[in-house]
């Protein structure tokens, strides 16, 4: 037996986001330190299977535009031995070793079935503590339209915003009251996946299609003239307040790309990022006790990724909050981190520590 803290890495998912999260999941095998912890990496298929995965992170790296998944491996069973929390794997290894149970879970899992609640409630089920927040926060953040409604009410600024459900559409008053450009997306979705930039109305139908292959609610929001600000929130230690990194600021640089889709995120080299962003002080001081707010606003635990627009007087709007930020190479949530002045393996090897010291049940 060892006495290191066992933790279950567990990347890939049902949702859209499948490669991002196997991307994130192998950074976060690669930063935890093997002499503090004891890493088992457990993939899930995008059929939704639980297998043991290869401790390579190296394979869950992208080539080029050619992105990772997970496919087939000895499966793992949920929930396990209670003594040990709940998880097993059915595999004798390690020496003849039965992995019988973790202590704690880092579920590196980005979008639908595993960012919004559901993988938390399994673990909450299993009595398992685990990286991140809980199930209402989870679920709160995932829903765009919740996210909104929690953030206002806590007089934090956000977009003008329109919901549709049932395979709807636009009014003409509420056209009129968005303007152009907007942006259409799944209400609960992430890595720019579904969304488009719509600058005449002649192309709303087709945006909406391709919102609802993801989501069947969709959000249809009025473009907000600033600038990409993100910033990183830590559960405080010890019980003390959330704390908020330095932030940063994402540029498009490329001529073929107007906004931050997917391919400007993963996959073409179009943007430049400013660590920590080049705002006046002033701005910088009150976007971090923004983040802060909206980190407590939605109940958030672990970590979060609060992303704003910084208007051009200096006002802040919140665009979304991310519960499970990315970890890839080009991550701004470990990146923003780092030049605060916690490196990549403190930052994942902290929140393990303050998972485990949280523990499971209500908080």
């Amino acid at each position: 037996m060892t006495s290191k803290l066992r933790v279950a890495v567990v990347f890939g998912g049902r949702s859209t986001e499948h490669a991002i999260s196997c991307i994130s999941g192998g950074a976060v095998l690669a930063g935890l330190d093997r002499d503090q912890f004891d890493v088992i990496p457990v993939g899930i298929t995008p059929e939704g299977r639980w297998v043991l995965a290869p401790d390579d992170p190296a394979a869950l790296r992208a080539s080029g535009r050619e992105l990772p998944g997970v496919k087939d491996g000895t499966e793992v069973i949920l929930p396990g031995d209670p003594t040990r929390g709940g998880l097993i794997v059915a595999e004798p290894a390690r020496g003849g070793e039965m992995l019988a149970g973790v202590d704690v879970v880092f579920p590196v899992l980005h979008g639908p079935y595993g960012e919004d609640g559901t993988i938390q409630g399994l673990l909450e089920m299993a009595g398992l503590p685990y990286v991140g927040s809980g199930v209402f926060a989870s679920a709160a953040a995932m829903d765009k339209e919740f996210t909104k409604k929690l953030l206002a009410a806590e007089g934090l600024a956000v977009g003008d915003y329109v919901v549709l459900h049932d395979g709807g559409t636009l009014s003409d008053a509420q056209k009129d009251h968005l303007g152009l450009p907007v942006f259409v997306k799944p209400a609960r979705g992430g890595s720019s996946i579904g969304i488009t930039r719509v600058t005449d109305w002649s192309q709303l139908g087709a945006a909406l299609v391709m919102a609802r292959a993801v989501d069947p609610k969709v959000l249809v929001e009025a473009a907000v003239v600033g600038r990409e600000v993100e910033c990183g929130v830590l559960e405080g230690e010890h019980g003390g307040p959330p704390e908020a990194s330095l932030p940063a600021e994402i540029r498009i640089v490329s001529p073929d790309h107007d906004w931050y889709d997917f391919e400007a995120k993963y996959l073409d080299d179009a943007c430049e990022f400013d660590i920590p962003a080049g705002l006046p002080p002033e701005v910088t001081v009150a976007l971090r006790e923004a983040a802060g707010r909206a980190f407590s606003a939605l109940g958030c635990a672990g970590l979060a990724r609060v992303d704003f627009f910084v208007t051009p007087d200096g006002g802040l709007v919140v665009n979304e909050v991310n519960t499970m930020p990315g970890f890839t190479p080009i991550s701004m949530f470990p990146r923003m981190w780092a030049e605060t002045g916690l490196p990549f393996d403190q930052l994942v090897g902290r929140l393990v520590r303050t998972a485990v010291a949280r523990g499971s049940g209500l908080r």
